[in-house]
């Protein structure tokens, strides 16, 4: 349901919490409970497609054990902030391995993380679909960062010529994903001077990681033979990878997964693998592999063989636990089956 077909709703709720705010006790306690009955009766209405009222207390709580209490939407942004935040943080992801964040929708389950957290981190440059409009209702009141916001707009790309947004997907330059670890630093140094020291030696270590990281990427990339340097996948996520480590990207979808795709989509690029004789395209654990399939079996009726070169990690990184669990370990997952596939 639309937040703008709800107005009489909305009017309702705000009468009715201006007469409590009238009659409340002054007392801390009786408010926060307010507070998150209030929160429990939006979601409940609205069916988890609302807006978040923020905390009037902008200092942070923190856990038990004195943890500064940080919910991000990604599994990649999760990652930096737990390298950055070191002991002193206690990190909640609210979309994990397999999980599509452009047509995510947040829970109630993910309202009352949000609503625990100190800070809130997340992407920006509407990766986040239709949390879009609640990150930025929150940020009015309480400690909201969109990691992306202080990459210089000459370095991001657009989605698509012509068009007016940036491409989200900035973690697959590793170059990129530097100035995001350093926007965390800042974000974690103001909500926890008390811990700033620790904060600047953590980021300092992970970014000298993420520089060794890309040179290692440039370098295994530029082992592929240029002709055979094409990179094809469900949908356009690798553009920021492509333009950095220099591979030809081609996706069936457009930047989201929200653009449908038709028949000439899967026909034309099926052509294009027939006429350059490419051989190996990508599917993604957060995109269903059905496209490239057809597009296998059109190549196939053709007369040329291609093949699924191995699943690589786009919207989001794979379980908890394993290598590819880490952003790290999700770029070099990338790139090596990239490159023994196409080299």
């Amino acid at each position: 349901m639309s937040i703008y077909r709800s107005k009489s709703t909305w009017a309702k709720a705000y009468l009715i919490n201006k007469h409590n705010r009238k009659s409340a006790t002054s007392s801390p306690l009786y408010q926060r409970m307010l507070y998150s009955i209030s929160i429990a009766v939006i979601v409940l209405i609205l069916s988890g497609c609302t807006t978040i009222q923020g905390a009037t207390d902008e200092s942070p709580s923190f856990a038990e054990g004195g943890a500064l209490r940080i919910t991000a939407t990604t599994g990649m942004i999760a990652d930096a902030a737990q390298e950055v935040g070191g002991e002193h943080v206690s990190v909640v992801g609210l979309m994990g391995p397999g999980v599509d964040p452009h047509m995510y929708k947040a829970s109630q389950g993910d309202i009352r993380k949000l609503d625990d957290a100190d800070l809130v981190l997340y992407n920006g440059l509407h990766l986040e679909g239709s949390m879009t409009k609640i990150m930025e209702k929150m940020s009015k009141s309480r400690h909201v960062v969109a990691v992306a916001e202080n990459i210089d707009p000459n370095k991001l790309r657009y989605s698509e010529d012509g068009a007016t947004e940036y491409d989200p997907h900035i973690w697959f330059d590793v170059s990129l994903w530097v100035n995001v670890t350093q926007t965390i630093e800042a974000a974690l140094i103001e909500a926890d001077p008390a811990h700033a020291a620790d904060y600047r030696q953590n980021a300092s270590v992970y970014i000298a990681e993420l520089n060794t990281l890309h040179q290692e990427v440039q370098s295994k990339i530029a082992s592929i033979p240029e002709s055979g340097r094409v990179l094809i996948t469900a949908h356009d996520a690798f553009g920021y990878y492509g333009d950095a480590y220099n591979i030809e990207v081609k996706g069936l979808q457009g930047i989201s997964t929200a653009a449908e795709y038709g028949s000439k989509d899967v026909s034309d690029l099926r052509n294009e693998l027939v006429e350059r004789g490419i051989k190996a395209v990508f599917v993604e654990s957060s995109v269903p592999s059905r496209s490239m399939e057809a597009i296998i079996a059109g190549a196939r009726s053709m007369g040329h063989t291609v093949r699924i070169g191995g699943e690589l990690f786009s919207d989001a990184m794979g379980e908890a636990g394993t290598t590819e669990g880490t952003y790290i370990g999700m770029v070099r997952h990338n790139t090596d089956t990239i490159v023994e596939a196409l080299k």
